[in-house]
Parts: structure tokens; sequence; C-alpha cells
């Protein structure tokens, strides 16, 4: 018999009323919840890519590079509320028992969202799978665009590749 997963519960959004962009995750990995910190991993490549981008040192204080995301309109989410999930793998996910935040809330909370940026597939998928049709209707306007993932599973790709990408939706360039 293999090991039963785990309840695991997301954490709240880092959202300032001015943001502009929503990056939103699947759910945090062992790593992030035992931190307590949107991607804590070491080997996760979502602060090197803050701190290429915005100038915030991957090892400055949490509260700082937080605060850098704030700075500069960025909001940070998870798609899902909490789930069953063995392990730290998107894979992992039992998408049966997941439940979603209350993603359209905050949209309505924070008007001047225009963009969301989900850090990889599972992230995307779970936007459409949840909320495609509510969005569409409700935010027209919305753009969702599907990043590659920052995630240590996520080896395919070379950090330059994803630093592009990342920088055309955070940045515009």
């Amino acid at each position: 018999m293999g090991l039963s997963a785990t309840r695991l519960s997301s954490f709240p959004p880092v959202a300032r009323a001015d943001a502009r962009l929503l990056i939103l995750g699947s759910m945090p990995g062992a790593a992030s919840l035992a931190a307590q910190q949107y991607y804590a991993h070491p080997q996760n490549q979502f602060w090197p890519i803050i701190e290429a981008l915005f100038g915030v040192p991957r090892t400055a204080p949490y509260a700082t590079r937080l605060e850098t995301l704030r700075r500069h309109h960025i909001a940070l989410w998870d798609v899902l509320q909490s789930c069953e999930r063995q392990g730290s793998l998107d894979s992992s996910i039992e998408h049966a028992t997941a439940i979603p935040n209350e993603l359209p809330a905050l949209l309505r909370s924070h008007p001047r969202i225009e963009r969301l940026c989900c850090n990889g597939g599972t992230a995307f998928q779970a936007v459409r799978r949840y909320y495609g049709q509510q969005l569409a209707r409700d935010f027209p306007r919305l753009e969702c665009l599907r990043l590659p993932s920052t995630s240590p599973a996520h080896a395919g790709m070379r950090l330059a590749e994803k630093l592009a990408a990342w920088r055309a939706a955070l940045t515009g360039a």
C-alpha cells in the first residue's frame, strides 16, 4: 500500500491595491510550506528571475523581496486554496480533492489587475478548469498567460529561456 496524500493549504495573496499583474502558482511545494514563503525551494528559479528583472537579491529578506514585487505592481498567489498531494510535484495533486482560491473575488477587489501570469502548465490549466468561463464573462479584458514553470522539476528549459518569457510578461520588454 502506498503512502497517503496529505491535505495542504496555500498562503494568502500578496497584493497591493494598485497591482496590475497577478502571478499564480498552483500549490506551494514542501519547502515553501515548511518555510511559509512563496518559492522557497533553493533550486526554484522564481527568485533568481525576479532578481534579474528587478534587482532585488534572491538572498534578501523575504519581506524585502515581496515588497519589491508590490512596488512593481505585481501580486502573488496560488490557484488552489487546498488539495491533497503526496510530495511536492504538481503531477501529484489529487485534483478531485482540490479547492480553488477565490480568484474572482481577488480580481474584483483589485480591479487594476490586467494580466494573470501562470507559473507553469498546472497553474494555467487550473485557472481554465475552475474559472475559464467566469473570467471570460466577468473580466473580458483580463489576459491569462502560461509562463514556463520556475520549478526545479521543469528542467527541460534553460534559465535564459525562462527569463526571456518572464521578462516579456512582467516588464513588457
